[in-house]
């Protein structure tokens, strides 16, 4: 078995149930004397039973993997049996690149919308754009499908091929494309140099290479200009989390003492994680842009930057996921992801189905309706905040709160130099506050 790696993601976890007719027929099993291994007899009787009784002949290495899956997934929505398939699909994830043909999509309504192409993709080259609707893939319908089916399909190894049917607006007929899968490789990190030489750095994800990432597009930032930086807008907003290394080693790079975090396994102390000093952007003022969707690793770095007091956060609580998965190889290609530990902030707060209350918070400029945002604790089986020995936390309200304006778009895909030009209300806010800091007008 290799050595385990450490992951952050956040994920929902969707039941279906079905009823139907059912037999008066009851076959008896015998009772079993109470003993450890009656768990294990009871999974033999219910095999054996399956085997023998169901209507069809049943496979006994799907049974067996159906169970272990149930097995795991019983634990808590982020603990996981993964099939040599959907363990190769993950890992391609936290390693930024795979076999696909390089496009954004959203899901609005069960429907398959493209964002955008990725530059120099196979589905750029073809003319994919955004705001086209993805109908069907090799010919099947995909509305209504799970996520994870959807991308599965679009991937597979490089020079295969995978045929779309996309619907676009202004054209009555469906598009079809035939298109080559390639190696896609997917920047964790985006930079741009604003105004008032102030540095936006976005996380995206924290996969393998994302901190060398940072270092990558700061040093690019920072020659871009002969004037020195003076400030950093972070924005983590629709980050799902990662690698737990990568985000403390960024956190590092903006910390030059304390504690970035600790771990907790069954009430105690593991391990408490401090700054090295020295980071890159340890001496500039930093101010932090979360959401609702910035997770796990991200709500990591956000806590660490906020408890040590080097960054003002800025939009709406986070979604809550403060615990640690540990990713085992298993035989024959399959892996398992298994919560291990729970982590907290440097001041001891949990994060675990409570987030990051940010120091700013910007409601929406809508009421939102029920069931319109899903966190952590909404989960069914979700972990609560606190197992024996941890912090107690409310985690309440920190500061003002603030509604964004009627005409406010969300996260920008194209950041302007003066964000304040712009419709992204929250990027606006913090780079107003962060301009105030700094004691200068946009320039």
């Amino acid at each position: 078995m290799s050595a385990p790696r450490w992951l952050r993601t956040a994920g929902l976890v969707l039941a279906a149930f079905a009823g139907g007719a059912v037999t008066s027929q009851v076959v008896h099993a015998r009772n079993q004397a109470s003993s450890p291994y009656d768990p294990f007899d009871q999974l033999s009787w219910v095999l054996v039973l399956v085997e023998n009784h169901y209507v069809d002949p049943a496979q006994r290495n799907k049974i067996v993997e159906g169970a272990i899956k149930g097995m795991v997934a019983e634990l808590d929505p982020h603990s996981a049996y993964m099939t040599p398939e959907e363990y190769t699909l993950f890992q391609s994830d936290t390693e930024g690149k795979f076999g696909g043909i390089g496009v954004e999509v959203d899901f609005r309504d069960e429907r398959v919308m493209v964002l955008a192409p990725m530059e120099g993709s196979p589905a750029a080259r073809a003319g994919v754009k955004p705001g086209d609707e993805i109908v069907a893939i090799e010919g099947k319908p995909v509305r209504g499908e799970r996520l994870e089916k959807i991308i599965g399909l679009m991937r597979g190894p490089a020079g295969s091929r995978v045929r779309l049917t996309l619907r676009r607006q202004g054209v009555s007929e469906a598009i079809q494309l035939d298109l080559a899968r390639e190696e896609i490789h997917v920047a964790s990190v985006v930079g741009k140099r604003l105004d008032s030489d102030v540095a936006y750095l976005k996380l995206r994800q924290f996969q393998a290479g994302t901190h060398e990432e940072l270092l990558r597009v700061t040093k690019k930032l920072r020659e871009e200009s002969a004037r020195p930086l003076r400030g950093v807008l972070l924005d983590m907003r629709n980050n799902p989390g990662g690698l737990v290394d990568e985000a403390e080693a960024i956190a590092d790079e903006m910390l030059d003492t304390g504690v970035i975090y600790t771990t907790r396994h069954r009430g105690k102390v593991i391990d408490e994680v401090k700054a090295s000093g020295g980071g890159a952007l340890a001496n500039l003022p930093i101010v932090t842009l979360v959401n609702e969707y910035s997770a796990s690793s991200a709500e990591l770095v956000a806590g660490a930057l906020q408890d040590n007091r080097r960054a003002s956060v800025i939009g709406s609580s986070t979604f809550g996921k403060g615990s640690v998965q540990t990713i085992f190889d298993l035989p024959g290609g399959a892996g398992m992801r298994l919560t291990t530990m729970r982590y907290y902030t440097p001041s001891g707060r949990s994060i675990q189905a409570q987030g990051i209350q940010p120091d700013v918070r910007v409601e929406a400029s809508r009421p939102l309706q029920p069931g319109e945002v899903v966190r952590e604790s909404d989960l069914d089986g979700h972990l609560p905040a606190e197992a024996g020995g941890g912090t107690a936390n409310t985690n309440v309200a920190r500061g003002p709160i603030v509604r964004a304006t009627a005409d406010d778009t969300g996260p920008a895909r194209d950041v302007p130099t003066d964000p304040t030009k712009g419709s992204d209300f929250v990027l606006a806010t913090g780079y107003k506050m962060l301009i105030e800091r700094l004691g200068a007008a946009p320039r």
